[in-house]
């Protein structure tokens, strides 16, 4: 009969879940993370009842979601209608939910190893993808930091993340699980005193971890200049300093060689004008350029420069008569001559930032979204490709949205890279160096490069390998300029996207039967 586990142990479990979230940005401690995975196994192991399993689960995503997801506080000292310290218990009860992700996984791995007497590693390898595949997908989802972030090196190498074009992310994640549980057989194998053989074992996932990499490298022909205007949240939507904010965007995106034909990149929330015709006269107003959205344009372009297009991140209004009834987070395209050559609305909306859930129920209660604004905004269709004939064809993923696997690109008219503007300015300090490891993570699985312009940092140009080329740090005003890296061929990911990480799980949940009937199992 197995002994009741200790009173400490609920809070072991909350605080291998906050160890393993130093795994990811800024932190970066992986070592940590595959410690605390060891553990997260063990009790699963020995816990008296797949509920128990549960609950060891729960308790780990519990102290990983809150760790993990600290930025998010930070997000509500700049809403004036809710108190800074409401942010705190916001980030403890989306974590209250998100922990029942991987308290599914620790059921059904530990249901898997009672009834089919399934061994235990690979089956809680496989119940771990399936799980982050639902926590991206359910409730309009949240995919923020799979446990596959861990496996990304630094900014010159993608480190074991260099395979995530044969597995996609969520395959990944459930390999880091596969890595914890070698250390945890390590562990063991060092109690029983046999330490060469322990230490063998312990290596193993250290090298995969930094597994070397020879990059591809190579210039493509388009050559771009991306802006970080360093505008901080607190001033963004300050009336009185637009002019300055735009004075300050237009000098950083003057050509150095007049006449060169370049793509110009500028991130979400950065230009404070409305850019197209037929809103309310209101609108125009406080923008930089009063009353004519057509000035507006054409002085953007002036400022582009002969040869230059522009793709700035902008909002779009519904309107319905005299009335504007919502709004769109949208990338434009413009000329030099300030017309509108395409552009694309924002698909995944963020609740709370973008619009409020259940708004005529929680309205009343005086909820409000996180930013300023009243108007909810609207989702556009889904990813697309715009051809922008010699300045090549780019993918749009504006703020959040980059942050889904297998939804970035649209597959039957594959870009020629990624453009991810940005406003990561009410993220904290931790959220937007993970953000820019989860672009890095598409531009891996994709194959294609991504470049990304935020208004605060943290700017880059990510090759097709997740390299990042050219950068500019956080809080820093500065420009970036080259030639947009190229393209690789359509990866395996690229080509099956998520049912790529289906299949992984399958082939896991496979070979936990083969060996436990290896073992004399069923």
């Amino acid at each position: 009969m197995k002994k009741h586990a200790p009173r400490w142990m609920p809070l072991a479990l909350v605080g291998a879940g906050a160890l393993a979230a130093t795994g990811f940005q800024p932190l970066a401690l992986w070592p940590l993370t595959l410690a605390a995975l060891a553990y997260l196994i063990d009790r699963i192991e020995h816990a008296r009842s797949p509920r128990r399993a549960a609950l060891a689960g729960w308790l780990f995503g519990l102290g990983y979601f809150t760790l993990g997801n600290n930025w998010i506080a930070t997000a509500f000292t700049y809403q004036a209608a809710m108190p800074a310290w409401l942010g705190w218990i916001a980030v403890v009860l989306l974590a209250v939910y998100l922990a029942v992700f991987p308290a599914l996984a620790a059921l059904m791995a530990a249901w898997l190893a009672r009834r089919w007497r399934a061994a235990l590693l690979p089956a809680l390898a496989a119940t771990w993808i399936i799980a982050e595949l639902l926590r991206a997908s359910l409730f309009t989802g949240f995919a923020w930091n799979p446990l596959a972030m861990v496996a990304l090196g630094g900014f010159a190498r993608p480190g074991l993340a260099a395979i995530a074009p044969w597995t996609g992310t969520y395959a990944l994640s459930g390999l880091v699980v596969l890595l914890g549980g070698c250390w945890l057989f390590a562990w063991r194998v060092a109690r029983a005193y046999r330490l060469h053989s322990a230490a063998f074992i312990a290596a193993i996932p250290v090298a995969l971890m930094l597994l070397p990499w020879h990059g591809h490298g190579g210039e493509g022909r388009l050559a771009y200049t991306l802006v970080q205007p360093n505008i901080g949240q607190d001033t963004i939507n300050d009336p009185s300093l637009y002019e300055g904010q735009f004075q300050g965007i237009a000098r950083l995106s003057l050509p150095r060689a007049p006449g060169t034909a370049r793509v110009v990149l500028w991130p979400e929330g950065g230009l404070p004008d409305y850019l197209r015709p037929g809103y309310p006269q209101f609108f125009y107003t406080a923008t930089t350029y009063g009353a004519d959205p057509a000035l507006a344009r054409q002085r953007i372009g002036r400022v582009i420069g002969a040869g230059s297009l522009l793709l700035t991140g902008a909002t779009d209004l519904e309107v319905q008569g005299s009335e504007v009834t919502a709004a769109r987070n949208v990338v434009t395209v413009l000329g030099t001559d300030g017309a509108i050559r395409g552009g694309y609305a924002k698909a995944h909306l963020v609740p709370y930032g973008e619009y409020l859930p259940l708004r005529t129920w929680l309205a009343p209660l005086g909820l409000s979204r996180l930013v300023s604004g009243s108007l909810d905004f609207l989702p556009g269709p889904g990813p697309r490709t715009l051809d922008s004939g010699a300045y090549g064809k780019v993918g749009v993923q504006i703020c959040y949205e980059i942050i889904f696997s297998g939804e970035v690109t649209d597959r039957a008219h594959r870009p020629d890279y990624i453009f991810n503007p940005s406003n990561d300015g009410w993220f904290g300090a931790w959220g937007p160096p993970q953000h820019l490891a989860q672009a890095r993570m598409r531009a891996i699985e994709e194959g294609l490069p991504v470049l990304r312009a935020t208004t605060t940092g943290i700017s880059a140009v990510i090759d097709a390998d997740g390299v990042v080329r050219q950068f500019v740090p956080r809080l820093t005003a500065g420009r970036l300029d080259g030639r947009v890296p190229p393209a690789h061929a359509p990866t395996l990911f690229a080509r099956l996207g998520n049912r790529l990480a289906l299949a992984w799980a399958l082939v896991l949940l496979g070979a936990s039967l083969v060996v436990a009937r290896r073992r004399g199992g069923r």
